[in-house]
């Protein structure tokens, strides 16, 4: 049986900064990608060989599957969330920079945090988390605020489906929280894969080509997306979703658009700059306030 916890711990937290580094690495693999496979249909063959990896994992571990245990309508309904999440990402990435889509796209954390107040029993927002979000989102806000590289006129396209699709990502980890506590981690990825895998090949013949120009190189950084993103990256992530307070989970997901954009000066030269620093701490400061519970004045004895 899982135990779930009140807050973020050490083991938390380490899992939680590893799967933030891994999106924000991710980022910049779905631009390159971009370049040899449409994005919507790149989107669906990842979820496509994805689904034997999560299914074979799941098989091996004994993990519980079922359809019948009262989770198959909001399995179908993750499933839709994760198409329209993913389809509006791969192709934002068309459309603006990597960067820029790192800021729009983990404005998760925020849309999670207002909608587990209303949602989930218990983790209603208090002035720390408030607090901490405020200062967290300003610091991914600072992080990008510099030369983000050449977006294009068209950018504000990218950035309003990297928006809609960060809402998308928040409507999936609420439902998971809220409607899906007696499905497996598995299980939920695996309705996810399935769902999205039908949906995204199905609609990208209405984007144009689908392949655009393939190389030994995207080959293999499409197959890194493959295992390491979506097979073991996400098992990780819902698997944890499962255990600790699902606000103060997401939250971390702000440290993910600073690591997109260190990968994007890594990769595509973008400039590291003191602006970049200062971000890191704060968004650091926040995530720190957001796992903070405030402080309850002890009651009263009683004689």
């Amino acid at each position: 049986m899982t135990v779930r916890k009140s807050h973020i711990d050490a083991v938390g937290a380490s899992w939680l900064i590893g799967f933030s580094v891994v999106l924000g690495l991710n980022q910049a693999m779905v631009k390159v990608v971009n370049e040899g496979l449409a994005p919507v249909f790149q989107s669906g063959l990842r979820s496509l060989f994805a689904l034997p990896l999560v299914l074979g994992f799941a098989l091996i571990m004994r993990r519980t599957l079922s359809v019948s245990d009262g989770s198959l309508p909001f399995g179908i309904v993750n499933g839709l969330l994760f198409s329209a999440e993913f389809c509006l990402l791969f192709l934002a990435l068309d459309y603006t920079t990597v960067a820029r889509v790192s800021l729009f796209f983990y404005t998760m954390p925020v849309w999670v945090a207002l909608g587990a107040h209303f949602l989930v029993p218990g983790e209603q927002l208090h002035r720390n988390k408030v607090l901490g979000l405020v200062i967290a989102v300003g610091g991914v806000a600072m992080g990008l605020s510099g030369d983000l590289g050449a977006a294009g006129e068209d950018a504000w396209i990218g950035d309003l489906m990297a928006l809609v699709g960060g809402m998308f990502w928040a409507g999936i980890a609420l439902v998971t929280r809220t409607r899906l506590a007696m499905c497996s981690a598995e299980m939920n990825l695996l309705y996810q894969l399935v769902v999205s895998s039908i949906v995204l090949l199905l609609i990208s013949p209405l984007f144009g080509d689908l392949v655009r120009e393939i190389t030994p190189l995207i080959s293999l950084i499409f197959a890194a997306q493959v295992v390491v993103v979506v097979a073991v990256g996400f098992l990780i992530w819902f698997w944890i979703l499962s255990i600790y307070p699902v606000s103060n989970m997401a939250s971390f997901g702000l440290l993910t658009p600073i690591f997109g954009v260190f990968f994007g000066w890594l990769i595509f030269d973008d400039p590291l700059t003191l602006t970049f620093i200062i971000a890191i701490a704060l968004v650091s400061a926040g995530v720190v306030l957001v796992n903070k519970e405030p402080k309850r004045l002890p009651s009263k004895l009683t004689s």
